[in-house]
């Protein structure tokens, strides 16, 4: 292990350690704009800094909003690393270590693929970062720093600590009220990094009270919620929701589809301000949703769960992949046809990507039908893999082609909402974001992505604007009523 050459004594006479923690640029997917890559600050690498003891110093570099100077020479590099940022994170990793500087690498990556990552590193993180981060800061102090930091015990919640959000320029990205209740999920779909063997199994969810904390540092009742799933255990989801209700929060998530199951959940969920939630749907062919373990959706209830949600108030936020083995040319039409006639507002679409480590991985791999090892592709917008009914290159077009058709003008204008409350913030998506979200990023600008941000949500929500909490009440009964109102249809 090298010397060191920026180490200094603090007043406490211990060695101070200057971490550099970096968030490498993703591949940007053809219907992206900045927005995208400027949408929310890494929180990992936050919570990170905050696990890191005050008398270092850390900084934080997020590739997608600035430049990465690779001059400096810190004392440990920190990279996290997902699939289509590994490239570009190892020539990141090459260049600092020429240098003598050491580089540890965790995130979702390196603990599904531990032996491809490890050689690229002088240290992989496996797992959760909070039971080591301690020791392999000791062991480079000590310049012991080992090849592998993990822990086989998922920690409990508690100790995950606030992220220190004055290590980001705010003012870059679009928002800054984010933040986690939990992690894992219950289901096990095959294409889904929770099918790795080395992620720990099952749902965790933080202390009720360390989540209110958090959303009183985050000093805004504007909230974005951004688990997997967030009724992955419905008596957690019920017990936090009681605790929103005097909050007066504007706030949205991602639920699974069975939470067409927990009424009384979706009337909770109405009641302390949810406006939005992103649901993975995936497929609309129940054959599909078998073969890739997705058992928590119904296909036949899709309708009547699109229908609950919006007499509820709330906007749906559909994900669906294309690429799985029933697919055919034909479920591009199909699928968005689908989509326009439910009015769903908005539309996440991806081809089926088999990550490293994942179920879906391990069986195409299996069959040989891999055909593209280059993880930068591995964004869900290229087809790396043989389909089953169509080509690659049916795939790719078929997709675009989706995208293209669902944010066209006469599809937004078709899909408009019935509820006054949700077309504001539906035009503004679909316009702003996707339809035209080149132009406006580019208005926008990276200094001024935050004054962009906070201008949509003043736009979207005016109830947010009312300090006396009247408008924001107004609000909660005019949802309701549509919500009555649906319920007897």
């Amino acid at each position: 292990m090298p010397k060191y050459g920026r180490t200094s004594q603090t007043t406490e006479g211990m060695a101070e350690v200057w971490i550099k923690l970096i968030s490498p640029k993703v591949t940007m997917r053809p219907m992206d704009s900045a927005f995208k890559m400027q949408m929310s600050p890494p929180l990992a690498l936050l919570v990170l800094g905050a696990l890191t003891p005050h008398q270092h110093k850390v900084t934080v570099c997020d590739e997608n909003i600035e430049r990465l100077d690779l001059r400096d020479n810190p004392d440990l590099v920190g990279i996290t690393v997902k699939a289509d940022t590994a490239s570009r994170s190892w020539d990141i990793a090459r260049a600092y270590r020429a240098k003598g500087i050491p580089v540890v690498i965790g995130g979702i990556h390196p603990t599904a693929c531990p032996e491809e990552s490890a050689s690229h590193a002088d240290a992989i993180v496996i797992g959760e970062a909070e039971p080591v981060w301690a020791d392999v800061l000791a062991d480079v102090q000590a310049g012991e720093l080992k090849p592998s930091y993990g822990s086989s015990t998922p920690i409990t919640l508690d100790q995950t600590p606030m992220p220190r959000w004055e290590l980001i320029d705010k003012k870059r990205y679009l928002f800054i009220n984010t933040l986690t209740i939990g992690r894992g999920c219950p289901w096990h779909c095959s294409f889904c990094y929770n099918s790795s063997p080395n992620l720990p199994k099952g749902y965790r969810a933080k202390p009720v009270e360390n989540v209110l904390a958090e959303i009183a540092s985050l000093k805004s009742r504007h909230v974005m919620l951004i688990d997997d799933n967030f009724i992955a255990d419905p008596a957690y989801a019920r017990q936090l929701l009681q605790a929103f209700r005097p909050l007066r929060l504007t706030w949205h998530t991602a639920v699974s589809a069975d939470i067409g199951q927990h009424d009384d959940i979706l009337d909770l969920m109405t009641e302390t301000g949810c406006r939005s939630l992103f649901i993975g749907f995936e497929s609309l062919n129940p054959a599909s949703l078998r073969a890739t373990n997705k058992l928590q959706n119904r296909r036949e209830k899709y309708e009547d769960l699109v229908r609950k949600i919006h007499g509820h108030g709330m906007m749906v936020n559909a994900s669906v992949v294309f690429g799985f083995d029933e697919d055919g040319p034909e479920v591009f039409e199909q699928t968005t046809d689908w989509l326009i006639a439910q009015r769903i507002e908005t539309m996440t679409a991806h081809i089926l990507t088999p990550y490293p480590g994942t179920a879906l991985y391990t069986r195409l791999l299996s069959e040989n039908r891999i055909f593209d090892h280059d993880f930068t592709h591995y964004n869900t917008s290229r087809a790396v893999f043989h389909p089953a009914r169509m080509t690659a290159t049916e795939l790719e077009s078929g997709y675009l082609a989706a995208y293209r058709r669902f944010y066209s003008l006469r599809s937004i204008f078709a899909r408009m909402p019935i509820y006054g409350g949700g077309r504001v913030p539906y035009l503004l998506f679909n316009l702003c974001y996707r339809k035209y979200g080149g132009f406006v990023a580019f208005l926008a600008s990276p200094g001024l992505m935050r004054f962009f941000g906070a201008l949509g949500t003043s736009l979207s929500y005016p109830d947010l604007r009312d300090d006396t909490g009247a408008g924001h009440n107004s609000a909660r009964a005019s949802r309701k009523r549509v919500a009555s109102s649906c319920s007897m249809v």
